[in-house]
């Protein structure tokens, strides 16, 4: 009976071996697209500034102005103070 356990305890450790094989490669294919949508946008960019560039900096300015107004209306404190209140102050 004990040897039986040991199998299934094996097969187990396989089955999650498989997930987490998965994990590295579902987090290697979003890092894929997020440099690709991200490459894609920069080159977006260049060329709206190289062809239009009152548009383009009409634009700029629009997410600039985003960027302040998130950064106005987020939480208050330093991403480490936040850290440090949604850990309890425990340090790693």
């Amino acid at each position: 009976m004990e040897r039986f356990l040991l199998y299934l305890d094996d097969l187990d450790d396989l089955y999650g071996m498989f997930g987490l094989i998965g994990e590295r490669l579902r987090r290697l294919a979003f890092a894929l697209i997020i440099y690709l949508v991200l490459g894609t946008g920069a080159l977006a960019g260049i060329w709206l500034a190289l062809r239009h560039p009152p548009i383009a900096l009409a634009t700029a300015i629009v997410l600039f102005v985003t960027l302040l107004y998130r950064a106005v209306t987020s939480p208050s404190g330093t991403p480490a103070q936040n850290w440090r209140v949604e850990t309890g102050g425990k340090t790693r």
